[in-house]
């Protein structure tokens, strides 16, 4: 490596690339992310090294790796993206007027039954911001969330969203939201108390998508209870998805944050036996705005409506 210390540089957005390559792994997989070809994500990643005067990436097979150099930079990387956030955040401070536009990413079940009661109360609180929502789940969410599309996000804890260590965000657990089981009134336990997972080994399930919140969370759920379920119906919208547990199509597990959508519906809603399955849901936002007293006001906010939700729910 050469000597650095003269009139070191390097542009930002070359670095934000850098990064979505480690989060993606492949060049494919970080250009559709990022909206670009894989040939552009290449010659980014490639003025980046000659900029930094290390090598970013080497060949793996059909593919490419981080190099240990590019490891080094991106944890400055993060450091240097929260610094730049806490400055943000000290400008907004300055003007306490609360003013400007905040954009929440948010996963649906949680636009359905945690962002209407939030946005009412925030409206009141603070009435010259503009809250505009976007539906999206991780890792799209954290994408449009680095690149600052998304000023905050609400998301559930799954393999697909970052780990509670990564030092990139400044997050807070919002709440627990339970997995009822939902039978078809008819079905053979509809009428009993909790059930044990095991003894729908057997049965058709209707779960989402497995690389979706919900259908990655029950797979998980069922998994933990010693089977691979058979599913029969692939699922995204627990609209539908209620809908096709009354017509005695199969069971499901179904989340408390969007009883609206079936709370009227003809089902059997039970308890799993032991711990009742449940899925955390947090609020994020990149590390350093945590400051920013317009996103601090909107995820107190947050906070506050969860908790609510939370107690009107019961105990997990």
């Amino acid at each position: 490596m050469g000597n650095t210390s003269q009139g070191f540089s390097f542009d930002l957005r070359r670095l934000g690339v850098l990064r979505e390559l480690r989060r993606r792994g492949s060049l494919a997989r970080t250009a559709e992310a990022l909206h670009l070809t894989p040939s552009a994500v290449s010659q980014q990643i490639a003025a980046l090294a000659r900029e930094v005067d290390a090598p970013l990436t080497e060949r793996d097979g059909r593919g490419v790796r981080l190099t240990g150099q590019a490891r080094v930079l991106l944890a400055h990387a993060d450091l240097i993206a929260a610094q730049l956030e806490r400055a943000r955040a000290d400008l907004a401070a300055y003007d306490t007027g609360g003013r400007g536009t905040v954009t929440v990413g948010c996963f649906s079940s949680g636009i359905l039954g945690l962002l209407p009661d939030a946005l009412t109360r925030l409206a009141d609180r603070l009435p010259h911001v503009r809250i505009d929502v976007v539906e999206a789940e991780p890792p799209d969410l954290f994408t449009a969330l680095d690149a600052g599309q998304v000023d905050l996000a609400v998301a559930v804890d799954f393999a697909a969203a970052p780990p509670h260590t990564d030092r990139r965000y400044h997050r807070v657990d919002l709440l627990r939201d339970v997995l009822d089981l939902a039978l078809p009134t008819g079905h053979r336990l509809a009428g009993g108390g909790p059930v044990d997972l095991g003894d729908l080994a057997g049965e058709p399930w209707i779960i989402g998508d497995p690389a979706s919140c919900c259908g990655a969370v029950a797979r998980s759920v069922c998994a933990a209870a010693g089977f691979t379920p058979d599913v029969r119906h692939a699922v995204d919208d627990w609209g539908a998805l209620a809908a096709l547990v009354e017509a005695g199509r199969g069971v499901a597990l179904i989340p408390r944050l969007v009883r609206p959508l079936y709370e009227r519906r003809r089902l059997a809603l039970l308890d799993v036996l032991g711990a009742r399955p449940s899925r955390n849901v947090f609020a994020a936002v990149r590390a350093g705005a945590e400051t920013d007293p317009v996103l601090t006001a909107v995820r107190e906010q947050l906070r506050l409506t969860a908790a609510e939700l939370a107690g009107r729910a019961g105990p997990v």
